[in-house]
């Protein structure tokens, strides 16, 4: 029994880890990715059929804008960057126990933060320019992030209350501050950060990127989310960052102080969250513009979701909302962009539902082999 409760990810042998039983489990679980992807597409096909739009005019708009455009896939990996960060902010921040509403707050702060220190300093050379303005996106968000965890683990405060209402405080702290006093005239965005912080775009490379937004923050991302992997699975913090996820108890017993965990948690969260505002401000516009994030802190929940909160998985699901994001704007001329929202929330519940069922069937399995080990060593 203690071999199944050791933590995935930790190298440890599991009962039972190999053999039907073992492919039996691995197979269930991804049960629920597919019945939530079958359930989108059939649902989309109903609402398509429904609103008198013919699916093969859908599928052509898909395959030239998207599956058949060098400039579309472009255009999903510049949405795909966002959600990394996003979905990475809300994973990490769990496996703490801990849920993460504020990463749209977090962007804001980062963005804006990595927006002014890329004005501030931008006589600076670029090798250290770009450091230093990803710095300061990483900075900002770590520090908006800081104090609920803060106040979290001084005085037990819910997390979930005061990352709704950082979010508020954050967007209307910046939009105070461009309106009044960074903004250049008659516009809602700041000056250009200097140059030698400019991330290139992958149009330099592929050509038929040309006009896409897509850049170098996507490696970036991949980076963090191979980072936030290694620390949460490979490194003796990340185990007791991890412990504390499973419970008081359970890191009081094991010697640990929850608390400083908590802050560390938010920390990291929040500067991975700030991070996304490389992809915009050093990739594509080069400035901060006012209420550009548009919903990216809320939408990298549903990719933490997919993705179980495991970093690596937060990279194909990601991916995929990534795809929904720009097929709901290649498809916009025939169907409401609206239609992806009610799609997105259906492959959410979907899979929520059928994680549940999944991982009651695994444990099932589970207790079966061990209950046929038991029974072998004791004949």
């Amino acid at each position: 029994m203690k071999a199944a409760q050791r933590p995935a990810g930790s190298g440890m042998p599991t009962v039972g880890g190999a053999g039907r039983g073992g492919l039996a489990v691995t197979a269930l679980r991804a049960v629920p990715i597919a019945l939530a992807i079958l359930t989108g597409l059939g649902l989309g096909l109903v609402i398509v059929l429904l609103m008198g739009v013919s699916p093969g005019e859908v599928g052509d708009r898909l395959a030239r804008g998207i599956l058949l455009s060098p400039y579309g896939w472009g255009q999903v990996l510049y949405k795909t960057t966002f959600l990394i960060f996003t979905g990475l902010a809300v994973a990490l921040a769990f496996a703490a126990g801990l849920f993460n509403i504020g990463a749209e707050g977090q962007v804001v702060i980062g963005s804006l933060c990595c927006a002014l220190v890329g004005i501030a300093c931008a006589p600076l050379p670029g090798p250290l320019l770009l450091p230093l303005a990803i710095l300061a996106a990483f900075a900002g968000g770590a520090l908006w992030g800081l104090l609920p965890g803060w106040l979290r683990a001084r005085f037990g405060t819910h997390e979930v209350i005061t990352t709704i209402m950082l979010n508020f405080i954050a967007m209307a702290a910046a939009n105070f501050l461009i309106t009044r006093a960074l903004a250049l005239p008659e516009t809602v965005r700041t000056t250009e950060v200097g140059a030698g912080a400019w991330l290139f775009r992958f149009e330099a490379l592929l050509p038929g990127m040309h006009g896409s937004a897509a850049n170098a923050s996507l490696l970036l991302a991949v980076g963090a989310a191979l980072l936030a992997h290694f620390f949460l699975y490979h490194t003796p913090l990340g185990l007791t960052l991890r412990a504390v996820g499973q419970g008081p108890r359970q890191s009081w017993i094991l010697g640990i102080r929850p608390g400083r965990r908590i802050v560390l948690a938010f920390l990291l969260a929040g500067g991975l969250a700030g991070l996304a505002g490389t992809n915009f401000v050093l990739g594509y516009k080069h400035y901060y513009e006012d209420g550009y994030t548009g919903g990216i802190g809320f939408l990298g929940i549903a990719v933490a979701l997919i993705a179980r909160n495991r970093p690596l998985a937060v990279l194909p699901a990601a991916l995929l909302f990534g795809f929904l994001s720009q097929a709901g704007f290649v498809v916009n001329s025939l169907l409401p962009r609206e239609v992806i929202d009610v799609l997105t929330g259906a492959i959410l519940l979907v899979f929520v539902a059928a994680d549940r069922l999944q991982r009651g069937w695994s444990l099932r399995l589970r207790m079966r082999r061990l209950a046929a080990a038991a029974g072998e060593e004791g004949a």
